[in-house]
């Protein structure tokens, strides 16, 4: 297996899915981001959104949980020779999207893509992938997008 095939390059890969239920929209609310709409059934009612959502942050915050789970049950996919490759921290996004909100109640697939990959010449051994970042619901609008990166250790 090459290591293309193993970061899965130019495949969407599915992460997962959650259900967002009202209580734990309002918990993650009451800790990181206490507006009313992710707080208040009749205010979020009176919003613009027109009923409880939950915040983009904990949306994001599901995608990397998911996105984790998914890379620890595709650690023995790795078949070549030598040690499978090791993915480290993440130098940042970008292109961060919430088109739809997230309500209560509805269940979130999440994606990412591996779009390319790089040499880092000042860290010999490590590359830089390149991902798309997303996440749909029950209808398949997408609710969250990003471009984000990682360090992979392939050496």
């Amino acid at each position: 297996m090459s290591l293309d095939a193993y970061l899965r390059l130019g495949e969407t890969v599915r992460l997962g899915s959650h259900t967002f239920t009202a209580d734990e929209i309002k918990r993650f609310a009451e800790k990181y981001d206490p507006q009313p709409f992710h707080l208040d059934e009749r205010a979020a009612e009176e919003s613009v959104f027109g009923r409880l959502c939950a915040s983009g942050w904990h949306t994001c915050a599901m995608w990397m949980r998911y996105n984790l789970q998914k890379a620890r049950t595709d650690d023995d996919a790795w078949q070549e020779p030598g040690p499978r490759p090791e993915f480290g921290p993440s130098p940042g996004f970008s292109n961060l999207k919430w088109p739809k909100p997230v309500y209560a109640g509805d269940t979130i697939t999440f994606t990412r893509s591996a779009v390319s990959h790089r040499a880092l010449a000042s860290r010999p051994g490590w590359r830089l992938l390149s991902l798309k970042a997303g996440a749909f619901n029950g209808g398949g609008e997408m609710v969250l997008a990003f471009d984000n990166s990682v360090l992979v250790r392939v050496g």
